[in-house]
């Protein structure tokens, strides 16, 4: 059990994304980020399978089969894509997922940035979050398809303009254009 590189671990991820929600404006968020991942079943299981470099819930679900961690924290945190699957209207029996708020898709790149950051450590260059993303996105088909173009166009703007311009963007353009509207990205 590693105890405490785990609370160590979870606690610098968490005041990390919460200092850059705070840089764009989202206290709230930025204050109540994650915290299911103190409540027992998140905890014991991240002691368990904890690795350092990666998340737990990978290593939880690789020898079990699932992750229980994981199937509790989606639940519980509007920041991941996962808790906004429901069934679709347009085609009954099917699942898809709806339209994020904006401040949810905000935290869900601060949490990115800072998932990176901490599982990277030294090895962190602002190109990370969007290889991340890329390296999966092949596999989002639930995730719907205005958050995919929202995050692929955040995490561009990361990789090619740093992350001054993308803190700024969001806070000032990108938050400001509505909680539900599509997005409109500047012209390139």
């Amino acid at each position: 059990m590693y105890i405490w590189q785990h609370f160590k671990t979870i606690t610098k991820h968490k005041l990390l994304v919460m200092k850059y929600c705070f840089r764009i404006g989202l206290y709230r968020q930025g204050l109540l980020h994650d915290l299911s991942k103190y409540s027992w079943v998140e905890f014991s299981r991240g002691c368990r399978y904890y690795q350092g470099y990666r998340s737990p819930n990978n290593e939880e679900r690789a020898q079990t089969g699932v992750s229980m961690a994981w199937l509790h924290h989606k639940g519980r945190n509007k920041h991941h894509f996962e808790y906004w699957i429901d069934y679709s209207l347009k085609q009954p029996g099917k699942l898809e997922g709806m339209l994020m708020p904006r401040r949810y898709v905000a935290e869900m790149i601060m949490d990115r940035i800072s998932a990176s950051r901490t599982y990277l450590g030294e090895e962190y260059t602002q190109h990370e979050p969007l290889q991340y993303f890329l390296r999966s996105r092949d596999a989002l088909w639930y995730v719907h398809p205005e958050v995919l173009k929202q995050m692929e166009y955040m995490l561009r703007m990361l990789d090619e303009q740093g992350e001054q311009t993308t803190l700024d963007y969001i806070k000032h353009v990108f938050l400001k254009e509505g909680n539900l509207t599509s997005c409109s990205f500047p012209s390139e």
